[in-house]
């Protein structure tokens, strides 16, 4: 059937296009079915959505970005024509059913998923499929291989490595002093860093308060030869990119399943060469792995992929209890990373000792350390400023300014202190708290909102020492997060005396 494009202002990220409900009827056509949609030499299968409004009977709506990539304009006549149900449908059932996939049923899976033959609602459901009866390591091998082969790969003459955290830990700008530790020396480090998705900053989002982000594959090569470090995002790459469109799905849905976190994390480190992987794992209340014996079942799956791959895979398991320094938000954790790395001897500790801890694993990994010395030789670095020096070089190589000083890094107007209703210790600083306080606040789509955190678990304070402070860039959202954080009192202080019996 013969439609005109009407090309809608939309970016949708999505392979679907709008049909009238009149010219669905006519067609057959249900919500979610597939299409093939033609225009001259392009063809491309979208996903059908309806609608009355959008487009009027024999007009056919064509988001933006998919009008781009088929080089069609408003009012070109383009063909539209029924396309059959993929084949990886029936193994998505089969999965849903409990069964174990071949490598050639789950490829077919990730082909169709990065070719956006399948709809939402089938990706959920692979995603369920997947959280409800797992997977074995053979299919979460033959997952991470798939994801690897439908997108680019990096190839870098020398020995690459690279670390990543598991995430659960507010704060968490370690990468920001790893990566230009382990560049200072003769090793690789190609960090490809996602964006905040639940969290109030991910690395990629801290990184791009100082300098851009999102660069070409070939752009990041040439940064990387030239300065051996970076820190980029990774969703502008292609490198797996099955991994954004299912975390694309996988976000509303507020699932994340142990295997494809697995098969996430270790595709992108094979897809950018890595020799040798640091793995972080934080233990501790609110985190992915809460107790010790969690982190170490779930340390050995990333060992045993890592041998399938052929990738060495070394696990640190750090504590996760708190955030990691002070600074929580991309603006204040940009500003806390540069002044570790201009003093460390006046930063957080757990900043320094998670930095120096991990950068020294990977350091003994690959040889530049004897077993036992690598945590000495990051720390030489890191306080001997050429940690510094390096950040500087990359930063100016990804477009930001190399001589960029703590104080230029603007941060919210709108501020507010919580204060310590009592004196004694701090008993518990909650990260479920703090994340959604700084979220609440405008993290991570605002840079300049987050917590600072001024006591931390086990910190004796007196009563109206300021405990925290909640940094916003509008006033609104600056009252939502104090409302938060009045109902979810993130930081608890208690004296020594709990109760006193009877009670008068």
């Amino acid at each position: 059937m013969i439609f005109k494009a009407n090309v809608i202002d939309i970016l949708s990220g999505r392979r679907s296009v709008i049909v009238n409900r009149q010219d669905a009827e006519a067609l057959g056509l249900f919500l979610n079915d597939r299409v093939v949609l033609s225009y001259k030499r392009n063809r491309m299968t979208c996903i059908v959505e309806l609608s009355d409004s959008l487009v009027g009977k024999g007009s056919i709506g064509i988001c933006k970005d998919l009008a781009e990539k088929l080089e069609i304009k408003s009012g070109d006549k383009v063909e539209v024509g029924l396309a059959p149900t993929p084949e990886s449908v029936s193994y998505i059932r089969k999965k849903v059913r409990g069964a174990k996939l071949s490598a050639e049923e789950i490829k077919s899976i990730v082909k169709d998923v990065v070719a956006s033959n399948l709809s939402d609602l089938e990706i959920a459901s692979f995603l369920f499929a997947e959280y409800y009866h797992g997977m074995d390591m053979d299919e979460v091998e033959a997952l991470t291989r798939a994801m690897v082969e439908t997108g680019d790969v990096m190839e870098l003459h020398g020995r690459v490595v690279d670390k990543h955290s598991i995430g659960g830990v507010p704060g968490n700008k370690i990468s920001l002093l790893i990566v230009p530790i382990i560049a200072s020396t003769e090793l690789y480090i190609p960090k490809t860093s996602s964006k905040a998705i639940t969290s109030p900053s991910g690395t990629a989002d801290t990184m791009g308060v100082l300098a851009d982000v999102k660069f070409t594959l070939e752009e990041v090569k040439e940064i990387v030869q030239k300065a051996h470090g970076c820190i980029v995002w990774g969703g502008s790459l292609n490198i797996a990119p099955a991994d954004d469109l299912f975390i694309r799905v996988e976000y509303p849905l507020k699932i994340d399943p142990e295997s494809q976190m697995l098969a996430s994390i270790m595709a992108k480190k094979a897809a950018v060469g890595a020799q040798h992987v640091v793995l972080d794992i934080p233990i501790g209340r609110g985190t992915k792995a809460p107790t010790m014996k969690d982190g170490e079942r779930l340390a050995q799956k990333f060992i045993e992929l890592g041998n399938r791959l052929g990738i060495d895979v070394k696990v640190g398991i750090t504590y996760g209890g708190q955030p990691v320094g002070r600074a929580v938000g991309p603006a204040l954790e940009a500003k806390e990373a540069l002044e570790a790395l201009i003093n460390p001897g006046k930063a957080s500790m757990s900043l320094i000792e998670k930095s120096i801890s991990l950068a020294g694993l990977l350091l003994e990994a690959s040889g530049v350390a004897f077993k036992g010395e690598g945590r000495e030789l990051a720390k030489e670095i890191l306080f001997s400023g050429r940690a510094l020096k390096k950040f500087r070089e990359i930063v100016g190589l990804q477009g930001g300014n190399p001589n960029v000083k703590p104080e230029d890094i603007p941060i919210g107007e709108y501020r507010y202190e919580i204060r310590a209703p009592v004196e004694g210790y701090v008993t518990l600083v909650d990260n479920s708290a703090i994340a959604e306080i700084a979220r609440t606040a405008g993290a991570p789509i605002e840079k300049g909102a987050g917590v600072l955190l001024y006591a931390k678990q086990g910190h004796r304070v007196k009563k109206g020492d300021i405990l925290m402070e909640i940094f916003a860039e509008h006033s609104s959202r600056l009252s939502q997060a104090v409302k938060i954080a009045e109902r979810r009192n993130p930081i608890v202080v208690e004296g020594m005396l709990l109760k006193s019996l009877p009670e008068y």
